[in-house]
């Protein structure tokens, strides 16, 4: 097949999304495919200094300029497949040429529907998200990475003639950056001894990550297991908030901060945690999930969609609104969560890349097959993960 894949605009900085797109062509070139990868390229949105100016004059890259480069460049390509749902009203401009879409989370869109409060959207952002949904309703074939952002699109009266398929996000870890002199090296470099237990949270300044929520839960789980227990918060550096509580709190000597750890780094402070605390509000997949379980790491997580999904039965679940509850539970199972490293490698294997673009692969088969459908499908290493997820309680 050739196969072309629309990534992100470089200046919107979405990392994950450029780390997906770019997984997706290494992966499917390696499966013989020929693939190329089309971004807005940044004419406009480079030439102010101010951030309102430099949005709407990006827009003017993403939404004029770069809907006329994608219609010229689709000839000769098999099918286009969108890498972001964000990135929905490109699918108008494709023509003929089968198209498909990856629906990652519908959080922003919720946001401006007014179901995240957490989050307040502009007038403007308000117009946009809808502008997004509606592509994105409208659109004929459709990825998404966890059930949950399957049914929350579902409920958002779909196309009813959409082929919809569930394919979760491939996890790629590098298994000799975790080794044991690995580790060792990342906690001399952090301030952690040998004999130092620790937490790991992973995650980014978003609300939903719930950071403050880590750091309040980390302070009651110290007063019932004592102050043999640390912290390693890796990700985006502290905000003015969390700093203040760590000093208020006294857990400056508990509480490290890693900001924009590399890879090899990330996967080493995976293998050398207690656990990970992933309490996370809101989540379109959850990647750190996965992640640490790849790497041995026992996960604590929300027991809410999709963590529930993505972690299977390999984890400890609590209540992330809960604080008080969500300490005691961790408390109380502290010293058996090595009990959960065996059933992480077992659950993480659901994830691998092998499975993952395979399944993409079919999918992709199946659009260029049938040009409208009006059966939902699921992917073929999902159907397993459908039984499992129905005998749930």
């Amino acid at each position: 097949m050739r196969i072309l894949l629309v990534g992100n605009y470089a200046l919107d900085n979405q990392a994950s999304m450029s780390r997906y797109a770019e997984m997706l062509r290494r992966n499917l070139i390696a499966r013989g495919h020929l693939v190329d990868v089309i971004t807005p390229r940044a004419v406009f949105g480079r030439g102010s200094s101010k951030p309102l100016v430099r949005k709407w004059l990006a827009y003017i890259d993403k939404y004029l300029l770069f809907p006329m480069k994608l219609r010229s460049a689709v000839q000769g390509f098999d099918l286009v497949h969108i890498c972001d749902h964000s990135n929905s009203m490109y699918l108008v401009h494709v023509g003929a040429v089968p198209a498909s879409i990856t629906c990652h989370d519908l959080l922003a869109i919720g946001s401006a529907q007014g179901r995240f409060p957490q989050q307040r959207v502009s007038t403007t952002g308000r117009i946009q998200q809808r502008w997004i949904l509606r592509h994105l309703q409208n659109a004929a074939n459709v990825v998404s990475v966890s059930w949950n952002t399957a049914r929350e699109l579902g409920g958002m009266q779909a196309n009813a003639r959409q082929r919809r398929v569930v394919i979760p996000n491939a996890v790629e870890v590098d298994p000799g950056a975790s080794q044991h002199d690995r580790v060792i090296e990342i906690r001399r470099k952090i301030g952690l001894s040998d004999g130092d237990r620790y937490l790991l949270h992973v995650g980014g300044e978003h609300w939903y990550k719930n950071r403050a929520g880590v750091l309040r839960i980390f302070r009651l789980l110290r007063e019932r297991v004592g102050e043999n227990l640390r912290l390693v918060m890796a990700g985006a550096p502290f905000t003015a908030e969390m700093r203040k509580f760590v000093q208020s709190n006294q857990l400056w000597a508990s509480v490290l901060e890693v900001p924009g750890p590399a890879d090899e780094e990330l996967w080493a402070l995976y293998a050398g945690a207690t656990g990970l605390l992933f309490p996370s509000l809101y989540e379109g997949f959850g990647w750190p999930i996965v992640e640490a379980q790849c790497c041995g790491c026992p996960v604590i997580t929300s027991n809410r969609a999709p963590m529930t999904e993505v972690a299977g039965s390999a984890a400890l679940f609590i209540d992330p609104e809960d604080e008080a509850g969500a300490a005691e539970v961790i408390a109380a199972n502290l010293d058996s969560l090595s009990a959960l490293r065996g059933p992480g490698f077992e659950n993480a294997k659901r994830f691998r890349p092998s499975l993952v673009f395979a399944s993409y692969e079919g999918f992709f088969q199946g659009v260029l097959r049938t040009r409208r459908s009006t059966d939902v499908v699921i992917a073929p290493n999902e159907a397993e993960t459908a039984a499992n997820e129905s005998r749930r309680p």
